[in-house]
C-alpha cells in the first residue's frame, strides 16, 4: 500500500498541561493535524494489516529561497546548498506522527511494525510518503 500526503511534514508535539484549579489536564495540540493528515490518508488505505508490518517513510521538504541563485539564475540551485535535510524536525518525531496517526486504520496498533526506514530529504514540493507491507509470516 502507498499513501501520498501533500504538504509540509509534520512532527509529534510533546502533549500539553494545563492547571484547571487543583488539577492538572493533559490535551493534545495538534488534534486538527492529526484529523487533516488522516482524513488525506483514508482515501489511500485500501486494508488494515493484521499481522507484522514493513514500513518505509520517506519525507520531503520543500528547499527555501536561500537554496537558489538571484536574478537569471533563480532557478538554480546554489553549489553551497546542502544535499541533505540536517535540521529539525527530527526523523523519530516525524515517524511518531505517521505511526500515530495510521493506528487504528492502516494496521490495529502501531506494534504490529517490525520493520522500519525513514528518509528526510530536500525536493520540490512537500510530501510525506509511506510505502506499507504484510511481512511474510
Amino acid at each position: 500500500m502507498k499513501i501520498i500526503i501533500k504538504g509540509k511534514p509534520i512532527a509529534k508535539k510533546r502533549p500539553r498541561f494545563a492547571r484547571v484549579g487543583k488539577y492538572v489536564k493533559t490535551y493534545n495540540s495538534q488534534e486538527t493535524e492529526e484529523s487533516r493528515w488522516l482524513w488525506e490518508a483514508n482515501h489511500q488505505i485500501d486494508t488494515t494489516y493484521q499481522g507484522p508490518v514493513s514500513m518505509t517513510c520517506d519525507f520531503v521538504f520543500e528547499r527555501p529561497k536561500s537554496h537558489f541563485g538571484t536574478g537569471r539564475n533563480s532557478e538554480k540551485l546554489k553549489p553551497s546548498a546542502p544535499t541533505h535535510h540536517v535540521q529539525k524536525p527530527d526523523t523519530d518525531n516525524l515517524l511518531k506522527f505517521v505511526k500515530d496517526c495510521l493506528n487504528g486504520q492502516a494496521y490495529k496498533d502501531d506494534s504490529q511494525v517490525v520493520s522500519l526506514e525513514a528518509n528526510k530529504r530536500w525536493g520540490n514540493d512537500a510530501r510525506t510518503e509511506i510505502i506499507m507491507s504484510e511481512v511474510d509470516k
